[in-house]
C-alpha cells in the first residue's frame, strides 16, 4: 500500500465539506432534470446489460445440473448484488454509482479504485462480445468469414464506432435502443426457443436429457467441476451498473428497486428455461463452444424443421449482443467522470457534450478496446486471444464487488441517518447475511480464477506459470493505476474543492 500523504488529514476534512455540498447540489439536480426513465425502461436496461443469449448453448451443455448452478449463483451472488445495489442506490442517488457508495464508506481512494475496476474490465469484454456478433453476421453472409481475422477485427472496430456514436446522442436515444433491442434481440428469441423446447417435450419424442432429482445435483469429482461452479457463481454480473442512471428516474427510491428485482426474475427465468430447451433437443456432446453458437442454434431449429429460422434468430442475438455493448459503454463512464470532477482523474475526462455524455471517456474506451482486439491477429484463434483477457476482466470486476459489498455493511453502521427507501430486511443481521454471503462467494471465485484451465494445464508448467503470472501482473498493474492517479491528484483535488466552496 502506498504511504499516506501528510496532507491526508486536511484532505479528509475538505472531502467531508465537499461531500456535504455535493449532496445539496445532487438534490437540486434531481428536481431540475427531466425524468426520462420509468420502471419498464430501467428494467430493460438491466436485462440488456446482463442477459447473454450467446451463452445459452454453453449453459445447455450441463443439462439439468444447470438448475443447481444457476440457483446457487442466484442465491449467493446475483440476488445479493441486486439487494445491495437497491439499498445503496436508494440511499445515495448521485450519478457516481459504485464510486459514490464506496467513497462514502471508505473514502475517495477506494472509491476511485472501485469505479476504475468497473470501467477497465469492460475494455476486453467489448471486444469479446463484438467478436461473437461478427461471427454471427459472418455465419449469415458467408460462414467462412467467421474464421477471417481481418473481418472480425474490422467488424469490431466498426461496431465500437457505431456504439460510441449512439451513446454520444445521450441517454434518451441509447435507452430507447436498449429497450427495443433487448425485446427484439433477447426476449423474443428466448421465448421462441422456450416455446419450441416445450413443444418438443410435449410431443413425446425422446429427449437428450432425462429429468431426475439426482440429475439436478452435479457430482464434484475433480477440480474442473469446482472451477465450473466458481465461474457459474458470477455468471450474472452488472446489476449495479444501472445505478448511474438513478438521477434520470422518477421517484428513484421506489422505481430503482422495482426495476432491478423485475430484471432479476426475468433474467434467471429466461436463461434457465431457454438453456434447458436447447439441452432437451441437442445431446450434450453436440452443444459446446467449440461447435459455435450458430451451429448449435442451427441444429436446434433443424430438428424442429425450421431451418430458415436459424439465421433470423442468429441475427437477432447478434443485435442483442450489440445492444449489450451500447448499454455498458455509458454506465461506468459516468462514474469515471464523477471521479474526474472530484479531481482524481485527468481534467479532460470531466468534459461532456450538450446531452451530458462524457465524450473523452467514451472515445478513450473505444480506442483502447479496438487496440485490444488486435490480439486476434497475433493469436492462433479468437478464443485463445481473449481467454486470458476474459479471466483478467473477471478478476478486476470481483475487486470492485468486494469493495461494494463491504461498503454496504460499513454504511449501515457509519451512516444510519441516511434515509433508504429500500433496506435489506433483517437489520444488521440481514445486511451481514446478504453482503457476507456475496463477499465469501467473490473471494472463492477470485481464488479459483487464478487456477489455469484444463487446456492451459495440458501445455505444461511454463504455460501454467505464464497464466498465473499474467493475471497477477494484470491485477497489480490495474490496481496501481487508480491509486497512482489518486495520490498524484493531491494538490489538484484540494484546489478543486476550494474553487467550488
Amino acid at each position: 500500500m502506498l504511504p499516506v500523504s501528510s496532507w491526508q488529514p486536511i484532505r479528509f476534512l475538505l472531502f467531508k465539506k465537499r461531500t456535504m455540498k455535493k449532496k445539496t447540489a445532487s438534490h437540486v439536480r434531481l428536481k431540475k432534470l427531466p425524468h426520462k426513465l420509468n420502471v419498464f425502461t430501467l428494467t430493460m436496461i438491466n436485462v440488456a446489460a446482463i442477459l447473454a443469449l450467446h451463452a445459452l448453448p454453453s449453459l445447455a451443455e450441463y443439462g439439468y445440473s444447470l438448475v443447481f448452478y444457476l440457483g446457487l449463483a442466484a442465491l449467493c451472488f446475483f440476488i445479493p448484488s441486486a439487494l445491495v445495489s437497491a439499498e445503496l442506490a436508494s440511499g445515495w442517488q448521485g450519478e457516481g454509482g459504485v464510486y459514490l457508495w464506496v467513497t462514502e464508506a471508505f473514502g475517495p481512494k477506494w472509491g476511485v479504485v472501485a469505479i476504475f475496476m468497473q470501467w477497465v474490465e469492460n475494455l476486453p469484454w467489448f471486444a469479446m462480445v463484438l467478436s461473437f456478433a461478427a461471427s454471427a453476421v459472418a455465419y449469415i453472409i458467408h460462414p467462412v468469414l467467421a474464421d477471417n481475422k481481418w473481418f472480425v477485427v474490422g467488424f469490431i472496430w466498426l461496431a465500437l464506432a457505431f456504439s460510441t456514436l449512439v451513446n454520444l446522442r445521450g441517454l434518451k436515444f441509447s435507452a430507447l435502443l436498449s429497450t427495443t433491442g433487448v425485446i427484439v434481440g433477447s426476449i423474443i428469441p428466448c421465448l421462441i426457443i422456450i416455446t419450441l423446447g416445450g413443444m418438443y417435450l410435449l410431443s413425446g419424442k425422446p429427449t437428450a436429457i432425462h429429468f431426475s432429482w439426482a440429475a439436478t445435483i452435479p457430482t464434484f469429482e475433480n477440480l474442473q467441476h469446482l472451477m465450473l461452479m466458481a465461474a457459474m457463481l458470477v455468471s450474472f454480473t452488472g446489476m449495479e451498473m444501472s445505478a448511474v442512471h438513478v438521477t434520470e428516474v422518477k421517484d428513484p427510491g421506489k422505481s430503482y428497486p422495482r426495476a432491478i428485482f423485475s430484471a432479476c426474475a426475468l433474467i434467471i427465468a429466461l436463461s434457465l428455461l431457454a438453456s434447458l430447451s436447447i439441452a432437451l433437443v441437442i445431446p450434450a456432446n453436440d452443444v459446446s463452444l467449440s461447435a459455435g453458437v450458430d451451429q448449435a442454434l442451427n441444429t436446434f431449429f433443424t430438428i424442429h424443421n425450421l431451418s430458415w429460422l436459424a439465421p433470423v434468430i442468429t441475427l437477432l442475438i447478434a443485435y442483442g449482443a450489440m445492444i449489450m455493448v451500447i448499454t455498458w459503454m455509458i454506465g461506468p463512464s459516468k462514474g469515471i467522470r464523477e471521479a474526474a470532477r472530484e479531481g482524481y482523474f485527468p481534467s479532460l475526462w470531466q468534459k461532456s457534450n450538450k446531452y451530458g455524455v462524457p465524450v473523452p471517456i467514451l472515445i478513450l474506451q473505444a480506442l483502447l478496446s479496438a487496440l485490444l482486439s488486435l490480439a486476434i491477429l497475433l493469436m492462433p484463434s479468437v478464443s485463445s486471444a481473449f481467454m486470458l483477457m476474459n479471466a483478467l476482466a473477471a478478476q478486476l470486476y470481483l475487486i470492485m464487488y468486494l469493495l461494494m459489498f463491504a461498503a454496504a455493511i460499513k454504511l449501515r453502521y457509519s451512516r444510519p441517518d441516511i434515509y433508504r427507501s429500500y433496506r435489506i430486511p433483517g437489520g444488521f443481521t440481514g445486511i451481514w447475511l446478504v453482503s457476507g454471503t456475496a463477499i465469501i462467494t467473490s473471494c472463492f471465485v477470485f481464488i479459483f480464477g487464478f487456477i489455469p484451465t484444463a487446456s492451459v494445464r495440458a501445455e505444461g508448467l511454463n504455460a501454467i506459470f505464464d497464466y498465473i503470472g499474467f493475471l497477477l501482473a494484470g491485477c497489480l498493474v490495474f490496481m496501481f493505476l487508480p491509486l497512482f492517479y489518486f495520490h498524484r491528484s493531491g494538490y489538484r483535488s484540494i484546489h478543486h474543492v476550494k474553487r467550488h466552496r
